[in-house]
């Protein structure tokens, strides 16, 4: 199962944007634009996505690429401890 990131159309500044774009050409992510993911309240103040539907939040948009990551590494592992346990 593919990590999914969604950002929010109304937070895409040009660096999210670039971020975003990065993201769409990495063939392990799938990547959507919503026209609001309902978190008006962090949407206003710092760049944000959703990975597999956790809020990830970045200073910059190279903080937001790094914690995107980390948060694709942690459900990745948790999958894989879920699997072994079957």
């Amino acid at each position: 199962m593919q990590p999914m990131v969604e950002f929010c159309i109304n937070r895409l500044t040009e660096d999210v944007e670039s971020l975003r774009v990065k993201l769409e050409q990495d063939d392990d992510i799938e990547v959507l634009e919503t026209s609001c993911l309902g978190h008006c309240d962090i949407c206003a103040t710092s760049p944000y996505a959703m990975v597999n539907g956790e809020i990830v939040i970045g200073e910059t948009a190279e903080e937001l690429e790094q914690h995107i990551y980390q948060a694709i590494a942690e459900h990745q592992r948790k999958m894989k401890d879920l699997f072994d346990l079957l």
